[in-house]
């Protein structure tokens, strides 16, 4: 361990201006998040720090803040792993919006802090969603409480799972000024869905487990928090994705308010290159970051 320091949470108050204690996701923002920094690295115009955090929910978070060289103030963006995956998997995606001004945090989801397997379709399931939108919420404390990032400047840009989870985030927090959903569905009950067509279905499961599965999940599905959403969306999915069938990506669209943008690719869960260079035009607009790396890549120079 390289040093501890000690970040005081943005706001005060058990809850500030989320509503009542009774909200599955609320939180006391007045605690210390307690970041450790565990190492660091320098890698082409950012430095990335590798560190964690206090959850409310028991444990620390491991993530990884990519900060931009310069002195800001910088965008602020939290980028969101799909399933199964790890923070270490957005470096890549962390990297590059670093480069173009935003300071990006990557976390992992709860699944990938345990051994087995990533849905265990029981109740277990429901708390782990719970503790993941708690940390991304205690991520954009963790954004607004550092001197050279733009509070009003941070947005979220999800993959797959990352994206659904996205939807139920901005129906949230309502701190957040974009979001980017990247072939993202409604949730894991939509996932897993019986369906004919390609993607998942629920595992062949004792009634009652089922049952218990879908009653502590339903209450809790990105598909109808997403509705809630202020923030304006850009929500990007593939033709031929087999993971996410474009019916089921339509039905996240059509839940998602305005204002929003969707774009389809001619691709499956793989998005082409083109969606990197949607989303910095997206975002440029939104948070203030600069595309034109994305821009000098897309003409060949």
């Amino acid at each position: 361990m390289l040093g501890c320091v000690v970040v005081p949470a943005a706001g005060c108050g058990r809850t500030g201006d989320d509503g009542p204690t009774s909200d599955p996701f609320a939180y006391d923002r007045g605690a210390s998040l307690d970041v450790r920094e565990f190492g660091s690295w320098q890698d082409e115009g950012a430095t990335v720090h590798d560190v964690s955090y206090a959850s409310p929910h028991g444990g620390r978070v491991p993530a990884l803040v990519v900060v931009p060289d310069g002195d800001g103030p910088f965008a602020g963006l939290i980028v969101q792993h799909g399933m199964p995956s790890s923070r270490r998997d957005m470096l890549p995606i962390a990297l590059e919006f670093a480069r173009l001004g935003a300071v990006a945090v990557a976390i992992d989801a709860p699944f990938t802090r345990r051994s087995g397997a990533p849905v265990r379709f029981d109740e277990r399931d429901r708390a782990e969603q719970i503790q993941l939108i708690v940390d991304l919420r205690q991520a954009v404390d963790l954004l607004r409480a550092r001197g050279d990032v733009d509070g009003a400047r941070i947005a979220y840009l999800g993959i797959s799972y990352g994206a659904a989870m996205g939807g139920l985030l901005a129906g949230v927090e309502h701190r957040i000024a974009a979001f980017v959903l990247a072939v993202g569905d409604g949730g894991l009950v939509e996932h897993f869905r019986p369906r004919r067509d390609a993607g998942g279905s629920l595992p062949s499961l004792p009634a009652d487990r089922r049952r218990r599965w879908l009653d502590a999940m339903q209450p809790i599905e990105p598909l109808r928090y997403i509705t809630r959403g202020s923030a304006p969306l850009f929500l990007q999915s593939g033709r031929q994705d087999d993971l996410v069938p474009p019916a089921d990506a339509r039905r996240y669209q059509r839940a998602a308010p305005q204002p929003k943008q969707v774009k389809w690719y001619d691709s499956g869960h793989q998005l082409p290159p083109q969606a990197a260079c949607d989303q910095a035009r997206w975002l440029s607009k939104h948070v203030g970051i600069a595309p034109a790396r994305y821009v000098r890549r897309e003409s060949g120079d």
